[in-house]
């Protein structure tokens, strides 16, 4: 779509020599021709005014008129009584654009996990917060302020998080940052300067994302296992780590919560080492059948490092987060964020804010519980009905669950996961979060916050053969048979 203008005439980077000895009107008439034929003005922009270019370019006004004139002549503008000049529709044939590899694949579902429900996004509710905010927004608040992050957002976050998460939130302490990758960026460069040299990691987890994260710190990461209790404390001691990365809450992606005598025991171990625990409170809003569990900062806010966002809760693409930081660290995490990028979006967070306050953000995790918990028991139905050998566990909170293959063929895996997206269902292997990539056991990670209901059962219902275990090594996994 070309450009619109209103009022005042667009600008136009054009120049003309006055030593080359070549005619003006030529040098003009050139350039706008290259300009066209090449794209860079594209079918129907419109042109400065004869008498605005000619005014920007010392010409004569007739010599643009001139040059406007022979243009029209060969095809390449247009012109109409009261209208601007624009460049004509078939001055400028575009190259065929190459096939675009970046589309989605359209799948009948896709069990993609880490996404909330993208569809129910309160964009209303986000569009009146941000006008408030707008309407109330201070002059002052125009400036870089302060890198922490604005203090009404630190206030508002700090409340909920002690109200909800039973955190030791002080808004002097808190760290408004542009998600979590960033925030987990922060904490781990700061902690190398405070002489970290190792971080450790769950086992299954994030691999990926905190080995990258420690690298660009230039700290050492070192796997711990994980089992039914959370992480292996006695393991995480034999690796010499003085920080470890968790997810005390719902433990990513086993959805295991770490038991209460483990995490007295992570705190005396950060405490007896002088290490620090980075806490990744990733998505404890949603839970089901089980009693809330309050953030492990609440234990030792001068051992814990609290990450939280909205990526979540609202959506990836808001990029809001915040930091609790131990009081040794808020100084060093905030200097780090002042270097980086001197703080995140003024404005997003004065709406975030408006948005807490009133209520709005609690009603849409209510909302948001209700509809998660219709998808997983739709899950859980459709896996009843036509893979009745899979064994599901994790489902207790969070949107994901973990589905446990039958058998113990390393190949299972990823022979279903082959198998399914033949036939147009995305799943997705456990073996992504484990830090050699093994794939025995053959597991499953089961997103179905992204998955419409109705979308659950029908994907189920396509794999459900594959998924019991009839796909095997070595074997041809075709298409149902659509005829």
């Amino acid at each position: 779509m070309p450009l619109q203008w209103a009022g005042l005439s667009p600008e136009l980077l054009l120049c003309v020599d006055r030593e080359s000895g070549e005619q003006l009107r030529a040098q003009l008439e050139r350039q706008l021709r290259d300009a066209i034929r090449t794209g860079r003005l594209g079918a129907g922009e419109r042109l400065p005014s004869s008498r605005e270019l000619a005014r920007e370019m010392g010409l004569s006004r007739g010599l643009v008129q001139d040059c406007y004139a022979q243009l029209q002549s060969e095809g390449y503008l247009v012109t109409r009584v009261g209208s601007a000049t624009r460049v004509a529709a078939c001055a400028h044939v575009p190259p065929a654009p190459a096939p675009d590899r970046s589309a989605p694949e359209r799948l009948i579902a896709d069990f993609r996990h880490g996404v909330p429900d993208l569809t129910g996004f309160p964009l209303s509710d986000w569009l009146w917060a941000l006008r408030e905010a707008g309407r109330a927004l201070p002059t002052a608040d125009l400036d870089y302020g302060d890198p922490r992050g604005s203090r009404v957002l630190r206030e508002v976050v700090a409340g909920y998080l002690r109200r909800v998460r039973a955190a030791a939130a002080d808004p002097e302490r808190i760290v408004v940052c542009s998600g979590y990758a960033q925030g987990l960026g922060l904490a781990l460069e700061s902690l190398a300067g405070a002489g970290v040299r190792v971080v450790a990691y769950e086992d299954p987890g994030a691999p990926g994302t905190v080995t990258a994260a420690a690298a660009a710190a230039g700290l050492t990461a070192v796997p711990v296992p994980v089992d039914e209790q959370g992480i292996d404390v006695r393991a995480l001691e034999a690796t010499g780590a003085r920080a470890v990365v968790v997810t005390p809450a719902h433990q990513w992606p086993t959805g295991v919560v770490l038991a209460p005598e483990r995490r007295l025991a992570l705190i005396e171990w950060a405490t007896r080492r002088d290490a620090y625990v980075v806490e990744d409170d990733y998505d404890a809003e949603f839970r089901y059948d089980r009693e809330p569990v309050g953030a492990l900062h609440g234990l030792a806010a001068d051992r814990v490092v609290s990450i939280g966002t909205v990526s979540k809760s609202l959506a990836p693409a808001l990029r809001i987060g915040w930091l609790l930081c131990p009081p040794a660290l808020a100084a060093p995490i905030t200097a780090t964020k002042l270097r980086t990028d001197r703080g995140s979006p003024t404005l997003d967070q004065l709406a975030l804010a408006r948005l807490v306050e009133s209520g709005r953000y609690d009603r849409h995790l209510r909302r948001m519980r209700t509809t998660y918990a219709a998808r997983r028991t739709a899950l859980v139905t459709a896996l009843a009905a036509h893979a009745p050998e899979v064994r599901l566990t994790g489902l207790a909170a969070g949107f994901h669950a973990v589905a446990h293959l039958p058998g113990t063929d390393a190949a299972a895996e990823r022979a279903v996961v082959d198998g399914a997206r033949a036939r147009s269902v995305g799943l997705y292997g456990m073996s992504a979060c484990r830090s050699n990539r093994a794939t025995a056991p053959p597991q499953l990670v089961l997103g179905f916050g992204d998955v419409g209901e109705r979308a659950i059962p029908e994907g189920i219902a396509t794999i459900g053969d594959l998924l019991s275990g009839a796909c095997r090594p070595g074997r041809l996994v075709a298409g149902p048979d659509r005829s």
